[in-house]
């Protein structure tokens, strides 16, 4: 019988405990799978093809491999702290800054300390959206919900009554790291007030 050693047992235990990111269910839904709602791993997936695809429209140079690590990690706290709706009230999001930074502490710790502090690190870039591929991140992580939302006659937008001004808001980072994408955003926002998908206010 072979031995593992430390280092493999560890990383084998992580991408394990990954299995769980596949039951997170998150609002957007999948419309052609009968629109059921999509889990928070196939949301990880969509956005790193579409950081691929879409990485020509950054104005500031990114490091597209760094975007990718960044949304193919940036939910796996979400198997401990639970998914939050783009557009909750403040009482419930209350709290969850704490729970997402214990669930980065005990996930990524489950990897040897090197590779920890490498992702754990990556988590937090993301979060602060401080630096060019972090902002670029963020910005391809807020925009997959409005082309999943046009395609579904406003999905979620409809069904809870979002408001022009929180997409707007949401969207903030793609002005600068990416304004032709932006200019795409204010067409589908001004479309979907239009149909009454979006509240204009």
């Amino acid at each position: 019988m072979s031995k593992l050693s430390p280092k493999l047992s560890q990383q084998l235990a992580f991408l394990q405990e990954l299995e769980k990111l596949k039951a997170i269910q998150r609002k957007t839904t999948v419309k052609p799978d009968n629109n059921r709602q999509e889990n928070s791993a196939e949301h990880s997936w969509h956005i790193a093809v579409q950081a691929m695809t879409l990485q020509e429209y950054a104005e500031e140079p990114v490091d597209i491999s760094r975007v990718i690590n960044m949304l193919l990690l940036h939910d796996i706290v979400e198997i401990d702290a639970g998914d939050t709706f783009a557009f909750a009230n403040s009482s419930e999001l209350s709290g969850q800054e704490a729970k997402e930074l214990a669930a980065a502490e005990r996930l990524f710790g489950l990897l040897p300390s090197v590779q920890a502090d490498a992702f754990k690190a990556l988590w937090q870039e993301f979060e602060q959206a401080q630096t060019p591929d972090a902002r670029f991140a963020k910005a391809m992580d807020c925009l997959l919900p409005v082309i999943q939302n046009m395609d579904c006659n406003g999905g979620t937008w409809a069904k809870y009554r979002v408001s022009r001004s929180q997409v707007l808001q949401r969207n903030r980072h793609l002005e600068k790291i990416a304004p032709r994408l932006w200019d795409y955003l204010l067409e589908q926002i001004n479309i979907s007030v239009q149909h009454g998908w979006l509240q204009d206010i």
